[in-house]
């Protein structure tokens, strides 16, 4: 079975491109969570997002795409993303397309940032078509890399709501595991768009302030954009490599109890992280912080919470990174598994913004300021997905 490393990583965020800008941002507290300048929605100027700072001809002039090619900026998120991961893991081209390299990525909207293209191929009479037409689909982005960088290996696209990128890491790890691949690069991308604004919002759980995630007052979600990608190693190549970090446990179960909500007595949550745990041949106390999936809706928090006083002694340590860049669906637990890492590599707690006053029933809060010098051998890393689809993955030191 052997371990696995992971050896490279890459990511935007609106905290930054690349892991060195949202390091920073994380360590000095400041959210990417603001006005929106790209964003096409008449809810622009109403409600807060955390939007990418790059319009989406600054991301084509930055990829050096030529004028013969169009790719939605869901494409672009994702290759910039990938392009720091595989060169963070200092792998050649021939590592790449080698067939016992796989590629598994995940999207929520994928493409349908572009809503409006997409109504009006659907609707042209003529035969007219917008340039994005073959970039709508959840799985455009993998297409686009698969051809970009001579992929050969296993390929595939997750699309489990908020718990996608999780769900890919986690797949990825087992495709390792079970002698499928070698190497598997894993993550996800989402880009901010009419629809995906439009339907969060009719569920009304779009927050009109900066989201405060686990908070009495909490009173909804700040969506977000953003892509990541890990480099994950079976133990023998990674070997002689720089080990970032070991994915040493992850788990996955289904809730069943509601299309957007979670359980109140978290049955989801909490048997992904015991499954985790078990993998990780883990105890609870040996978890030195938890990332939590912390979205500042309602009912998220409340059963996370809920699902942490199942299993854990008293609470852990444990903080959202959501106040920094909002939800980015598909792409959250990639984004947050990055963060995890470097709370691994740095000893590091990045600070869980905006919460003040604790929810009354469990009287605590999130980790409240940055700390250094901590010691962190294991961070946990959780994303709940709709219909209750619930993932948790465990880093540890390499």
């Amino acid at each position: 079975m052997g371990k696995v490393y992971v050896t490279g990583m890459g990511i935007i965020s609106a905290l930054g491109m690349g892991v060195e800008q949202n390091h920073k941002a994380l360590q000095n507290g400041i959210s990417g969570i603001g006005n929106a300048a790209y964003l096409d929605s008449k809810y622009t100027h109403q409600k807060p997002f955390a939007e990418i700072d790059f319009s989406n001809q600054d991301l084509t002039d930055i990829l050096q795409i030529p004028s013969t090619e169009t790719l939605s900026r869901t494409d672009m998120f994702a290759i910039i993303a990938f392009v720091e991961a595989i060169e963070n893991a200092g792998l050649q081209p021939a590592e790449i397309s080698n067939t016992e390299t796989a590629f598994i990525t995940a999207s929520t909207a994928g493409g349908m940032c572009h809503t409006d293209e997409l109504y009006q191929d659907a609707t042209n009479l003529d035969e007219s078509t917008s340039p994005y037409v073959n970039h709508y689909s959840t799985q455009a982005h993998s297409r686009t890399i698969a051809d970009r960088f001579n992929l050969k290996g296993i390929i595939s696209t997750f699309n489990t709501a908020c718990s996608s990128s999780a769900n890919a890491i986690m797949f990825g790890a087992r495709l390792i595991k079970s002698g499928r691949a070698q190497r598997v690069i894993v993550g996800g991308v989402d880009s901010l768009g009419k629809f995906t604004v439009n339907g969060f919002n009719s569920l009304g759980i779009l927050s009109n302030n900066p989201c405060k995630p686990f908070d009495e007052n909490r009173d909804g979600l700040t969506l977000g954009e953003g892509a990541a990608y890990l480099v994950l190693e079976s133990e023998e190549l990674a070997k002689n490599k720089f080990k970032l970090a070991e994915l040493s446990g992850y788990g996955n179960a289904n809730d069943a109890f509601h299309a957007s909500a979670i359980s109140e007595d978290a049955v989801g949550p909490t048997q992904a992280m015991k499954k985790a745990l078990k993998i990780a041949n883990l105890s609870p106390v040996n978890i030195s912080f938890i990332n939590a999936h912390g979205t500042g809706t309602e009912n998220n928090d409340r059963s996370e919470l809920k699902a942490f006083q199942n299993i854990f002694n008293g609470f852990p340590p444990f903080g959202s990174t959501k106040g920094f860049t909002g939800h980015t669906l598909g792409a959250a637990g990639a984004i947050e598994a990055v963060y995890s890492i470097l709370n691994l590599l740095n000893n590091e707690i990045y600070a869980s913004l905006n919460a003040t006053d604790p929810i009354e029933e469990f009287n605590v809060l999130p980790n409240a300021s940055f700390q250094s010098a901590t010691e962190i051998k294991h961070v946990m890393s959780n994303s709940f997905g709709f219909a209750g689809n619930c993932s948790s993955l465990i880093f540890s030191k390499a």
